[in-house]
């Protein structure tokens, strides 16, 4: 039983004790008819609580059957004042006292309360930003939990929404999903909600459908709670230069409104709490203590769980990463980010094709795993459509010519996983592999060098 219905049920049991000594006023002053219409109401209102226990728990509940030998003894109270005999008014109070105290006391013992916990990922990609809390929500025998996808849209120049996606079908097979449209927020109020998208009407680039921005699902649970889906470069808390570079990814709506945001580290939830007290006040600061947890991410929960050997690596990509000797190549992991190629634009498409011919050149003992940014199609193709044609024709040429792997799945973990050495734009990927001891370089989008001929790069 959630803890609202156990409330709702408290409720009606306490009307019901409050009817009780309405009932034993009038069988005392010799009001029949009054007592009798009092004791049909609490009848129906003993039938209707017995109704939503058996639809909320089961009909096996200790609590219905101690309703049902209720209603039983109201009956009989109520014919005996139908025939005269209504003179003993206290011994019928102390009855129905006595049984009222039985279903108190069964709703709060024999009925657990359980707590219902919703999940509202839009990108399956990002996944792996909630998927370590699901896990032990999901363990935890009083928790009914419901991973909600919800549809977000491509942005056009003009702000407008473009293209609707939904990827409800894109998550590991072992997450059973809820379709949006079979789960209605208002109604069921569950007891937490977490969310990975902060940003509600301000992202330039995509947009969750508005009924799922933060301002508005706040209204329909308890506690509302905001968990980043990117993890930052860590930085000293007393570098002003650095939090401020950084604040643009505090002050979202998301953060602002949740109850709970759960960042990556203690210097992190530091930088969150200055950035929100110095732009809503300095009496606003406790509140922002409370609301910032630097409980760790689940994206790096994800990184730690997942080793080589537990994944399963796709034959195509087998041919790639390993030789005709079975000796496994070193894995580069390519991330290209959205703030480059929008900077650089043409040089950074040169950039891109150099490190292809690179590469390709050095494919015998080495493997290319690139993994483009998930929202590099939407940006590029909402800011840049000329940029756009010809990123996407790089892109199909590489796919094409099959001496590369690339990885636009939901399954970041999986590339992490394989890989032996990051190659790329700063970001949070950065973070995670630096977690993982694996080599980090950063490639500089001026500096294009020629295929060299004597194997090395």
């Amino acid at each position: 039983m959630r803890r609202g219905q156990k409330e709702q049920a408290e409720r009606v049991v306490a009307a019901l004790a409050r009817a009780h000594e309405k009932i034993k006023y009038c069988m005392e002053k010799h009001d029949g008819a009054a007592a009798m219409l009092l004791l049909e109401s609490c009848q129906e209102g003993a039938i209707d609580l017995g109704t939503s226990i058996e639809e909320w728990e089961g009909e096996n509940v200790k609590t219905i059957a101690l309703l049902e030998e209720y209603c039983e003894l109201v009956y009989q109270i109520h014919e005996e004042i139908a025939k005269g005999n209504a003179a003993n008014a206290g011994r019928a109070y102390k009855n129905l006292k006595q049984q009222m105290t039985k279903i108190s006391n069964s709703i709060r013992n024999d009925i657990p309360v359980r707590m219902e916990v919703v999940f509202l990922p839009y990108k399956a990609s990002m996944w792996d930003s909630l998927e370590s809390v699901w896990r032990a929500a999901k363990a935890d025998p009083a928790c009914d939990v419901y991973v909600i996808p919800i549809p977000y849209y491509d942005k056009n120049p003009d702000g407008s929404f473009g293209r609707k996606h939904y990827e409800g079908a894109e998550y590991p097979a072992d997450v059973s999903v809820t379709d949006y449209g079979h789960y209605d927020l208002k109604e069921r109020h569950p007891d937490v909600i977490f969310i990975h998208n902060p940003y509600d009407e301000y992202n330039l680039v995509t947009s969750v459908e508005p009924a799922y921005y933060s301002r508005n699902i706040r209204e329909y649970t308890d506690k509302l709670v905001y968990i980043p889906y990117f993890v930052l470069e860590e930085l000293n808390p007393d570098d002003k230069e650095a939090v401020k570079n950084i604040s643009h990814f505090i002050t979202q709506p998301g953060v602002v409104y949740a109850d709970r945001t759960i960042v990556q580290s203690e210097n992190i939830r530091r930088a969150y709490i200055e950035v929100l007290t110095e732009c809503y006040g300095k009496d606003t600061e406790k509140t922002w203590k409370e609301k910032i947890l630097g409980l760790g991410s689940p994206k790096i929960d994800k990184l730690v769980n997942t080793k080589a050997e537990d994944v399963e690596i796709p034959d195509e990509w087998k041919k790639i990463i390993y030789g005709p000797d079975g000796v496994k190549k070193k894995v580069f992991l390519y991330n290209t980010g959205v703030s480059g190629l929008l900077e650089h634009s043409e040089q950074y498409i040169r950039k891109m094709k150099n490190v292809f011919e690179i590469f390709k050149a050095n494919q015998e003992r080495t493997a290319l795993l690139w993994r483009p940014h998930p929202l590099i199609e939407a940006t590029i193709s909402a800011m840049r459509p000329q940029l756009w044609t010809e990123y996407k024709q790089l892109a199909d040429r590489y796919r094409e010519a099959g001496w590369g792997i690339y990885d636009d799945t939901a399954d970041l973990s999986r590339a992490l996983a394989v890989s032996d050495a990051y190659y790329g734009d700063h970001s949070s990927l950065v973070k995670l592999c630096l977690q993982a001891g694996k080599p980090i370089m950063i490639q500089d989008v001026e500096i294009v060098e020629l295929e060299r001929t004597d194997g090395r790069q």
